[in-house]
């Protein structure tokens, strides 16, 4: 009999593979929809037919068969979106070089991570799953959708979204190398020079192959294909978004001298707590930049901040998010959205665009998720109250058209878990130090003295 469970589930990937991507049809009838890009409609319906918005209306007529949820008095906005997180992956760091660009977390993408259900009970229906801030130059990143319940791991990426690299400067880098292996860097100025050396580099590779493809028959053999110099090419052609961890004022200055000096201009720098020191060099370069809420002093480096900050970078113009880095605060972002109001005084709507069209441009996906618009992903969060309430309890998270989460469904993992089942459904990372600083996981064993 455990034969014949093992054959068919093994069956039952396999047709999921084939299958593909899920989407949905359902109508939102008669809510107040905050569409972030054109204001908030009144007793407002939103149809959704195959995954895409295709009406935005009062009184929307629909087939009977298309399933029907009465958001009265309700609140119905874009699914929230995370720029930095490290959900739904189970490795974080390659610690094992300065510059791992030729590593993904997409390879290693875990769609039964509980984290992807409880983000969803947040009304978080895309995240940006990051490498780790171990290296200065990182691994490539993955953004991902929130379909909890496919098995497949490829059903997780959010697919043509565009590329991203995760790079770090400060005290991760420094630990992990210069302290725990004794190679460069051991200093913030050995950390520039990974990126100038990984940039020169890239150039020369470059160089010789566009030498090659001109005139083949001049060499015998092609030059020698190199994945990291690869995606360092990438990132100078600008076919790569660059998201920096980052604290202080000046080595986010360092770097943006360095990406000037070398033609790059898509970056976003993710913590980035000194931002407000240099918000309008952040707006003239064209930096974006994705922050916490109102944390900082956990360590040495990031011990001066302000809860301020969002709000300042805002009024400067530069294109601002809030992330959680955290698979529990990601469950709250629109209350830390909602922090904004009360260290800034941002409007409703200023503060909604922290987690939803802002980060979107951070990641490049705004054309497609973000807002409530026709032809838009159906991407959709409904709530009790104004999700900027501190009474606001998500109801039901929507992706592709695909209710994910509903607050009274029966079967909601977090009370109904069952013991008996011979495959584990979820997968629970524990709450020690290691899992709780998930940008340092993976990577603590090469500072840590015996």
């Amino acid at each position: 009999m455990k034969k014949i469970q093992y054959i068919a589930f093994i069956l039952f990937l396999s047709l999921s593979s084939i299958s593909g991507q899920e989407t949905g049809d359902i109508l939102i009838t008669n809510g107040t929809v905050i569409t972030i890009t054109n204001g908030v409609l009144e007793e407002t319906d939103v149809l959704i037919r195959s995954g895409k918005i295709s009406q935005i209306g009062k009184n929307i007529s629909a087939p009977t068969d298309i399933r029907r949820v009465d958001a009265t008095g309700q609140y119905v906005m874009p699914g929230i979106i995370d720029a930095h997180s490290h959900i739904g992956i189970d490795v974080v760091n390659e610690a094992t070089d300065p510059n791992t660009s030729n590593v993904f977390t997409g390879d290693a993408i875990n769609p039964f991570s509980i984290s992807i259900y409880r983000a969803l009970a947040g009304g978080v229906t895309t995240s940006h799953a990051m490498h780790g801030s171990a290296n200065a130059v990182g691994g490539q990143c993955e953004t991902i959708k929130h379909r909890w319940g496919a098995i497949d791991p490829e059903d997780m990426k959010m697919k043509d979204a565009p590329r991203t690299i995760k790079f770090a400067l400060g005290e991760n880098p420094m630990r992990v190398h210069g302290e725990g292996n004794s190679i460069v860097p051991r200093t913030r100025m050995g950390v520039e020079q990974i990126f100038r050396e990984g940039f020169g580099k890239a150039q020369v590779y470059m160089e010789q192959w566009d030498n090659y493809k001109r005139n083949p028959g001049a060499a015998k053999t092609p030059p020698k294909y190199d994945l990291k110099m690869e995606t360092m090419a990438d990132i100078l052609k600008g076919e790569i978004i660059v998201h920096c961890h980052s604290y202080r004022a000046d080595e986010i200055l360092m770097l943006i001298n360095v990406l000037n000096d070398y033609g790059v201009d898509k970056i976003c720098f993710q913590h980035v707590n000194e931002g407000f020191k240099v918000a309008p060099e952040l707006a003239d370069y064209g930096a974006m930049a994705s922050v916490f809420a109102d944390w900082w002093a956990y360590k040495f480096e990031v011990y001066y901040s302000t809860a301020y900050n969002a709000a300042i970078l805002t009024e400067n113009g530069v294109t601002t998010s809030i992330n959680s880095d955290s698979g529990e605060l990601i469950r709250h972002l629109y209350h830390e959205a909602a922090k904004t109001q009360r260290y800034g005084g941002l409007s409703d709507n200023e503060a909604l665009r922290l987690i939803t069209i802002n980060p979107a441009v951070q990641l490049g996906i705004d054309d497609r998720v973000g807002s409530i618009e026709k032809g838009k992903e159906g991407d959709i969060a409904i709530f009790n109250k104004h999700p900027l309430s501190i009474y606001a309890i998500p109801q039901m998270t929507i992706v592709d058209g695909i209710v994910r989460f509903d607050i009274n469904d029966e079967d909601d993992m977090r009370m109904d878990i069952d013991p008996e089942s011979d495959i584990s459904t979820y997968i629970h990372y524990s709450s020690d130090h290691h899992e709780a600083d998930r940008c340092m996981q993976d990577a603590f064993e090469y500072f840590t003295k015996d």
